[in-house]
């Protein structure tokens, strides 16, 4: 049997070490990609972002144990976890792993969970990310927890990975501002106030639904003889006259609190996105940014062997010499690529 055979199969062996060729580039990663990916499209794609502190990994920790409950008399689900983490400076690799999180997790064979590297990738989300999520969506997982690094304000690139997104913040940490900065409340499709047993929760949550309002206003507040007036206003509809507003929820995530309200909301968000044909919109969307970003890689990586050889070099190290601008030395790459291929 070959190694798409073997995770079809749900092998885990196998699976590990698809997801390794996948993060190294290998032929055999990208051979195995394109035979696996007509069995994909089947999983709910879950994006937690949110600044470090948050507790995002003990949220999540909770989510995968609540999704391998047995509801209703259904079988528990399957779940990946797909951890991005700060690269290592020494190895490239990622610095926390996945030996030190959710441990309560491990041994259960219905949960797989991958630590990746950035890698510097921008928006915290490593360029191999999509790949494992499809190595783990063709494997049979229903559920895929996709959890950034917290990067800040470049955190939005998750929104074009998922299907639905999870904003979390805390109180105290300062981050409502930086939120309104980062226009990381336009990606939220739901926004948790995790810690919250801690002092200030109401204020973070109040800031958060005020911000809310600004982005969905669902009021309107006008003067009438010297006093403020506010009365229902609907919010603008979508073409088919449904809108999602983004819920506000608490939890505590170490001790489990909150989070069946949570799921019950992501469940929620995932049937809309159906209802309204949003699901196959950003399923559209999400292959195009793949598609793109595959494209730009293909295209640099073909321009670059048109080059004469040495040149490559020899105009960053003029670039690095501030002998040329980084403009000016990408119109003398483009004149050399084109005098050597007229």
């Amino acid at each position: 049997m070959n190694l798409t055979t073997d995770v079809l199969a749900g092998k885990r062996l196998s699976l590990a070490r698809l997801l390794t060729h996948i993060e190294n580039g290998t032929p055999e990663g990208r051979a195995a990609l394109d035979e696996l990916f007509p069995h994909t499209g089947r999983a709910h794609l879950i994006g937690i972002t949110g600044a470090p502190g948050t507790g995002k990994s003990s949220l999540v920790n909770q989510l995968a144990r609540f999704y391998r409950q047995p509801v209703n008399g259904s079988a528990p689900r399957k779940v990946a976890v797909v951890a991005v983490d700060p690269s290592s400076p020494f190895t490239g690799g990622a610095v926390l792993g996945d030996r030190i999180r959710m441990r309560d997790l491990a041994g259960d064979p219905g949960v797989f969970i991958r630590s990746m590297a950035s890698r510097g990738a921008l928006g915290g989300i490593a360029i191999a990310t999509a790949g494992v999520v499809q190595a783990f969506d063709a494997a049979g997982y229903e559920v895929i927890l996709i959890e950034t690094v917290g990067a800040g304000q470049a955190e939005v690139d998750i929104a074009r990975l998922a299907h639905t997104t999870l904003v979390v913040e805390a109180p105290g940490l300062g981050d409502d501002i930086q939120a309104i900065k980062a226009g990381i409340l336009e990606i939220a499709d739901i926004l948790v106030v995790n810690k919250a047993d801690r002092p200030g929760v109401e204020n973070t949550e109040r800031a958060l639904k005020n911000m809310l309002q600004l982005a969905h206003p669902t009021r309107r507040v006008f003067h009438h003889h010297g006093q403020v007036m506010t009365v229902k206003a609907p919010p603008a509809p979508q073409a088919d006259g449904k809108l999602w507003i983004p819920p506000v929820l608490r939890t505590v995530a170490t001790e489990g609190e909150g989070i069946a309200s949570l799921t019950e909301q992501i469940a929620r968000h995932g049937a809309f996105l159906r209802e309204t044909g949003d699901w196959n919109r950003r399923e559209r969307v999400r292959l195009q940014n793949e598609l793109d970003t595959l494209l730009q890689a293909a295209l640099v990586a073909r321009w670059r062997a048109t080059l004469p050889n040495g040149r490559y070099g020899e105009i960053l190290e003029r670039l690095v010499a501030r002998e040329l601008s980084p403009r000016q030395a990408v119109e003398a790459l483009l004149a050399a690529s084109s005098s050597r291929n007229p």
